[in-house]
């Protein structure tokens, strides 16, 4: 019985399920992805805000009063192409795709995954309203979720919506309020496998925390230590946009998929020299900041 040989289409489908599940902060902002427009690198995209209306009460007198229903877009370059490209052997192309998955492709999938969670994360450079104590016995120190108190009343006055709020924090910050016992009363579970691991328990004073690894950025002064600034926020301060690449001219192996707003492409390259195969997996997108008064950060020490 002739070798079923792995397709492009069916490791492009358990690569796609893989993505979904373990991003976290791609899960946490606004998303904006068509599956039938294909991009490249370098296109912008523009992404629609809501339109804003203002009540106010009526005058049977003089009327109504119209408002002019006008959208605000966001420009958004797709300047991010997360690849992974692996050599692999031609027994391993004949294992069943379980097996593939675990061996190879999941954690090619993990690398693209926290790829894009830490571009997400670069955004923190575009806030600047901060909260925390770094240090001393405080209420409202980085390492006690009370924080969390006074990220909302800054985002309270900035009259950002309370609903979809998410707090995002290290695993420093995370095991200091996994200790409070806030964290051990009704669980809010996410709706993926990766927001239900980082997910840090029920909704704490207004917000959805979560935990990812990727949080930690090169300290300000010097040293090797990183620091962990978190970040709490509404789901329309940040962006992520994602689109379907083209299938390269001349591909004999390749397959374009795409799932609830992330795109993938697997190629093949044939290497006859080594007799190996190169499969190549990579995901375009653009990430920018849509309202930088919609976050804070929240200060947090330096690890090592």
């Amino acid at each position: 019985m002739a070798n079923t040989f792995l397709t492009p289409d069916v490791i492009a489908q358990r690569a796609l399920a893989t993505l979904y599940e373990t991003t976290v902060m791609a899960q946490l902002v606004h998303r904006d992805y068509e599956a039938d427009f294909r991009g490249k690198v370098g296109d912008t995209i523009t992404v629609r805000k809501p339109a804003t209306f203002t009540a106010s009460d009526f005058d049977r007198a003089t009327g109504i009063v119209t408002q002019d229903a006008t959208e605000s877009g966001v420009p958004i370059v797709l300047d991010h192409l997360a690849d992974v490209s692996a050599t692999v052997t031609t027994e391993q192309l004949t294992l069943d795709i379980e097996n593939f998955g675990e061996q190879l492709l999941d954690p090619m999938m993990e690398a693209i995954s926290q790829k894009i969670d830490r571009d997400l994360l670069l955004l923190r450079d575009d806030i600047t309203a901060e909260v925390g104590v770094v240090a001393g016995d405080n209420e409202y120190a980085w390492d006690n979720p009370r924080t969390l108190i006074e990220a909302g009343r800054v985002l309270d006055t900035a009259k950002v919506p309370m609903t979809e709020r998410r707090a995002a924090t290290g695993p420093t910050m995370a095991s200091k309020w996994l200790a409070d016992p806030l964290f051990h009363e009704a669980d809010k579970r996410g709706s993926t496998e990766g927001l239900q691991e980082a997910s840090l328990g029920r909704r704490v004073f207004g917000f959805d925390p979560y935990m990812t690894q990727n949080i930690a950025r090169p300290a300000q002064t010097s040293g090797n230590s990183t620091t962990e600034v978190g970040v709490a926020f509404h789901k329309t301060a940040f962006a992520l946009v994602t689109r379907t690449l083209e299938i390269p001219p001349g591909a004999q192996d390749a397959a374009i998929m795409n799932y609830k707003g992330f795109g993938l492409r697997v190629v093949y390259d044939y290497d006859i020299k080594y007799k190996q195969t190169v499969v190549s997996v990579d995901c375009l997108y653009g990430t920018k900041t849509l309202d930088a008064n919609r976050a804070v950060l929240i200060k947090g020490a330096d690890v090592a």
